[in-house]
């Protein structure tokens, strides 16, 4: 099973992947950490990536797609979470044809919905651990009084400094306008399965598993 996770920042696509991948052994494919990954391996598409992000430039749609297939490749029977990609509709045609290359297909494409002003109360709220990656919330799961990491152990809290309204919302107006696109394109397919992304992880969790199947 292959899937995509829609939705704006902080809707909880972290946290469903990663209930996903201990729950039925899939792989998160980050934009993010596959660049990261990507930076510091040494191959020769790694020396490029590092290269074009020294440099200050965007990485291109064809290396993105260059490094998904590296994953595709290593992990061929795995089912995979693409978190982050597609971003435009042109990455969308380049996603459908590399899995088609590979013998795969898109089996759903969440598209978590929020509530906007609940969204942004949510986020400002936010900090996580800065070695496990672990999600607290001063309102409804605050950092251990203990100063330590419920997960690791680690007393690095951090905060994202753009988590404040000002920025949230400039962020979620990007993110409205750039996927806006993709929804009525996984739509047309038959591919779209919305769910709210405004409970708890375990509610979200629960919807989650009901359109996977």
């Amino acid at each position: 099973m292959n899937i995509i996770l829609l939705g704006p920042p902080g809707a909880g696509k972290g946290t469903q992947a990663r209930i996903l991948v201990e729950g039925r052994g899939m792989i998160q494919l980050s934009t993010g950490d596959m660049l990261r990954e990507a930076r510091t391996s040494g191959t020769e598409m790694g020396n490029k990536v590092a290269a074009i992000m020294d440099a200050g430039e965007l990485v291109t749609d064809e290396i993105v797609i260059g490094l998904i297939e590296e994953k595709l490749e290593k992990d061929a029977n795995c089912g995979f979470i693409f978190d982050g990609f597609p971003r435009t509709l042109a990455q969308a045609d380049a996603l459908d044809a590399l899995l088609a290359k590979h013998g795969k297909s898109l089996h759903a494409v969440i598209e978590m919905r929020v509530n906007d002003d609940a969204l942004v109360a949510r986020i400002t709220a936010r900090s996580t651990c800065g070695v496990c990656g672990e999600v607290y919330n001063d309102q409804t799961k605050p950092w251990p009084e203990g100063g330590k990491c419920a997960n690791c152990g680690s007393t690095d809290q951090k905060r994202r400094a753009d988590d404040n309204e000002d920025s949230l919302r400039t962020r979620l107006m990007g993110y409205y306008k750039q996927t806006s696109p993709l929804i009525g394109y996984y739509y047309a397919k038959g591919k779209l399965r919305p769910i709210d992304g405004m409970g708890t992880p375990d509610e979200v969790r629960h919807e989650l598993e009901i359109q996977l199947g």
